[in-house]
Parts: structure tokens; sequence; C-alpha cells
């Protein structure tokens, strides 16, 4: 057996009581709140930045690709959307899914003269219902007959509460074209992402036959493609690889650059989150030098002993080293019970809420990123771990004759 890890374990035996337990009780404690604060950060920075993008994409989709033009018109120039890419999206492995889609300006009028101006969002068959099924909170999706077009639409929550319509309820929509063209139009659902600056103040969704019989277009025309990719972290790659095959005249726009605000927030809390990782690091590694010195201090005769017996500096420096590792260790295993089982209770129970208006959901989201679970313990052991070379010099510099006598 290892001399210098025997001892360190004897060492720990013998500090189950006195001051030396309380020194160990504390360092296990800082190393386990430290990991567990930044498990609960890293965890809840994933779920929040996971959270908004899903909303983001299941409206979106990762890349859009229309009609070349410099009109900045919610109102697209209609395409052949019986591309290559649509027809067999299995020749693209980077591509899970391709829909058909147009925007209709409009305005809408109920039974109580409240008027809102609204863009219309047609999709067809091949839209994912699934992908948007998280954001339904009422009713149900549109349903596309085999003839004609449908004339339900889902709306958001704020449209609804404006108007005061409720799943079942009709809306009149005036669209603006010349000439201008009224439609009525069922409720069948009621959606919320509580993204109200982009959809939720004023997107909703119906058929897109609809918008193709008043544009006036075949059934081969649509305003775009919505383009959903396998990995979300391949959308610069794809839309290259797109884009070598579609022709001059079409548009691809990534989701990253069309709502470029919102992803450039979601990276700045990636930073802060980071920053607080290194603060705890900071925090953490200067209290496991104090504690380790205290420990050095506290075995100064028996330092001394084992100096006078032969022992090296390396030798003895690696018995405090052990005894440290030990503390790191036991602390993180309660970091990662702390951090872990309050991710849980929130995951589970839903306990800390948020103002859906301010934060674009009700309540802290969780992620379950065990990769990054993962790295942080690693980051964290070898981070203080190395740390605990630092007071363990002060060995160096002990006298064996004046150690011995040290009281």
């Amino acid at each position: 057996m290892n001399l210098s890890y025997f001892i360190s374990k004897r060492i720990s035996r013998e500090q189950k009581q006195g001051f030396a337990s309380s020194i160990h009780t504390i360092a296990i404690i800082i190393v386990g709140v430290g990991l567990a604060a930044v498990i609960v950060s890293f965890l809840i920075m994933r779920g929040f930045q996971e959270t908004v993008k899903n909303k983001i994409y299941s409206f979106n989709g990762h890349l859009t690709v229309t009609k070349y033009t410099m009109n900045y018109s919610r109102e697209e120039q209609p395409m052949n959307y019986y591309v290559d890419l649509y027809k067999n999206p299995q020749q693209y492995p980077f591509i899970k899914h391709a829909q058909e889609y147009a925007h209709k300006p409009g305005l809408v009028k109920t039974g109580d003269d409240e008027v809102l101006g609204i863009i219309v969002k047609g999709v067809g068959r091949s839209y994912d219902v699934n992908a948007f099924q998280e954001n339904m909170v009422e009713g149900k999706f549109v349903d596309f007959p085999d003839s004609s077009y449908s004339n339900q639409v889902v709306i958001s929550r704020i449209i609804s509460n404006k108007l005061q319509a409720k799943v079942g309820d009709e809306i009149t929509v005036h669209f603006f074209q010349n000439p201008p063209r009224v439609r009525k139009l069922a409720i069948s659902g009621i959606y919320e992402t509580n993204l109200a600056e982009y959809f939720d103040s004023n997107v909703i969704l119906g058929d897109l036959r609809m918008i193709q019989r008043l544009n006036d277009w075949s059934d081969s025309l649509a305003g775009g493609l919505e383009i959903f990719l396998k990995n979300p972290s391949d959308i610069e790659e794809a839309g290259y690889a797109i884009g070598e095959t579609m022709d001059f005249d079409l548009n691809i726009e990534s989701v990253n650059d069309k709502y470029i605000q919102v992803f450039e927030w979601l990276n700045l809390l990636s930073r802060q989150v980071n920053i607080l990782l290194g603060i705890i690091l900071v925090v953490v590694s200067v209290n496991i030098v104090s504690i380790v010195l205290i420990l050095v201090m506290e075995r100064t005769q028996m330092i001394g002993l084992l100096k006078a017996l032969g022992g090296g500096n390396k030798f003895i420096r690696s018995i405090f080293i052990y005894n440290g590792i030990n503390l790191i260790t036991k602390g993180l295993l309660l970091g990662n019970i702390v951090g872990l089982g309050l991710c849980y209770l929130q995951y589970r129970f839903r306990l800390v809420k948020l103002n859906p208006h301010d934060y674009y959901m009700s309540f802290v989201p969780i992620s379950w990123e065990w990769q990054i679970v993962g790295v942080l313990n690693i980051f964290t052991f070898l981070i203080v771990s190395f740390v605990l070379l630092l007071p363990t010099m002060v060995i160096a510099r002990i006298n064996p004759i004046k150690a011995i006598r040290f009281d």
C-alpha cells in the first residue's frame, strides 16, 4: 500500500472529533455548495436556452428559403416549393423535415367591433404539428380537408384576450389587397409561446390553401420553405450546402440571423454563467487553501517527526494532498446530491415560478445535460486539486527540530 496514502487515511480517522473534524466538515460543505450552485446554474441556463430556442424553432424552423426580394413586407413573393429539397429531403442527411408556408397581413374584427392587425401564417399538410403541439393550450390544431381549404385558425392567448374570443368562436378577417377580401374563420385552438414581440401579439395559423386562393396562386406556389435540421448546431454548414443546390433568386436565412437579438441574449446568459463558475471556483479554491494550511499547522509536530525519520518533502506533501483530495471527493458527492436534488424538485414540481411576459416561460426550466454535469465535476476536481499544491509548499520550509518542539 502507498505509505503516504495510508498515513492520510489514519489522519482522517483520527480527525473525526474536535477542531479538525469541524475543519473537515467546513471544507466538504464549501466544495459541495460551490458545485451544487454551478450545477443548478448550468442546468437552468441550458433549460432556459433550450426552451426559448424550441419555441422559436417551432414557429420558424432552423432555416427558411424564400424568393429573393428587396421588399421588407411580411408577405413573401411566391415561389415554387416543389424543389428537390422538398420532394427528396432524404438526400440531405442533415435535414429532418421541410414544410411550405406563406404569410398574409389582415385585420380582425369581432362582434364587439374590436379591431386588431394580424398576420395569418398559412401552413400545409406537411406542417409538423407535433413540434408545435407543446405551444397549444386550448383546443386543437387546424384540420386540413381533402378538398377546398380549411376555415379554421389557431390564435394566440394574447389575441384571444384582446378579441374576447374563445375556441369555437368565429372571427372576421379583412385581408389587405386590391380588391380587399373578407373571410370568416373559426377558432379551432389557442397557442401560447410567451414570445409576444415575435409571435403571440399578431400571428395566427391557418390553411395555406386559403392564402393561395386569396393571392390567386397555384397549388405549387408558397411564400417559402421552413427547414428543420436533425442537429441545430449544423445551421451554418446546412445553409451553405443547401445554398449550393438552390437557384440564385432564392434567399436562405438562418433562424439565428432572423432573431439575432434573442440568440445574442441567450449567448450573453452563457457568458454570465461561465463568469459565475469562475467566481465560485476562486472562492472554493481560496477556502480550500486556507483549510489545508490549518491542517498543516495542526500537524506540524507530525511533519517534523516524519522529516526526522527521513521523510522527504514530496512524501509529506503527498499525505496532505491525499487528505485534501479526500475532502474534495466528499464535497463533490455532496454537491451532486444537493444540486441534482434541487434540479429534480424543480423539474418535477415546478416550485419556482416566473413571469412569462418577462422570461418567456412560466417556471424555471431544467435541462438534464449529463455531459455538462460530468464536465463540471471533472473541471472542479482538477482545479481544486491543483490548488492543493500551494498550501503544501509550506511543508518544505518547516524545520524538523523546531517542528518537534512546536506547541
